[in-house]
């Protein structure tokens, strides 16, 4: 449980180009949001100005190439009209409302909107494999009124999603989540494009998706030459997947 002083703090390191809206990834289901808000950061050549900080939940550092930095990051530049949070750390249940009040509180004071990108484990067809919204009214009629972005037909959110979604019913803030089916391999490159599609489009962002399109293919390969060799062992009556 999380007392009064045990909440996450938000720290905002550089405030100068935050944009109208703030779009989230988190460490989730599938990775498809996570995967999507970092390909953002990548390929609009976005900078860090900012970073979130717990000292209230199990912690990890991130590094790459023998560089550490912080697990939940903020991304933008001068005149853009987005700032991206990718966040590695996973928020369990129990501190989804403390961490959403804290980004709420620096938000109020720099963006109008929040938007999450989420892929969600949801039972699905072939045909649901698209990008869903759970919007707040004044984020549809400003931004949905003229997208072919399909409104979720109904359920709940739970965990950070919900508690972002709150702030834009007890606040000024607008909110959305983007949400699309995703599968427990990781990441699911193919949910993280549909997310990509759908936030582009409202925020029309040049954003060129063939190197992700190219990797999506990479993925699909692997899991299917896995399954292959798993169902191939199967039949020859092997359990030992050593060298899977």
């Amino acid at each position: 449980m999380f007392g009064l002083r045990e909440r996450p703090a938000f720290d905002v390191t550089h405030t100068e180009s935050p944009g109208e809206a703030l779009v989230c990834g988190f460490s989730e289901y599938g990775l498809a949001g996570l995967t999507a808000a970092n390909y953002l950061v990548e390929h609009l050549n976005l900078t860090e100005v900012g970073h979130v900080t717990t000292a209230e939940l199990p912690t990890i550092t991130p590094f790459e190439d023998g560089r550490p930095r912080h697990h939940t990051r903020l991304f933008s530049r001068e005149d853009f009209p987005v700032t991206v949070l990718v966040g590695e750390l996973f928020v369990p249940p129990a501190a989804a409302t403390p961490f959403a009040e804290a980004v709420g509180e620096w938000a109020a004071d720099e963006v109008d909107e929040l938007v999450v990108l989420s892929g969600v484990p949801i039972a699905h067809g072939p045909d649901d494999h698209r990008a869903f919204y759970v919007a707040t009214d004044g984020y549809r009629e400003r931004r949905l009124a003229d997208q072919d972005v399909q409104a979720m037909a109904g359920g709940f959110l739970d965990g950070v999603n919900a508690a972002i979604t709150r702030l834009g019913l007890d606040t000024d803030l607008e909110t959305c989540v983007f949400a699309t089916p995703a599968h427990a391999q990781a990441p699911d490159v193919d949910a993280a494009l549909r997310l990509l599609d759908a936030v582009t489009r409202v925020y029309d962002l040049d954003v060129d998706t063939e190197p992700l399109e190219a990797y999506a293919q990479r993925v699909q390969r692997y899991y299917a030459e896995l399954a292959d060799r798993m169902e191939s062992r199967e039949e020859q009556g092997s359990d030992d997947r050593m060298y899977m």
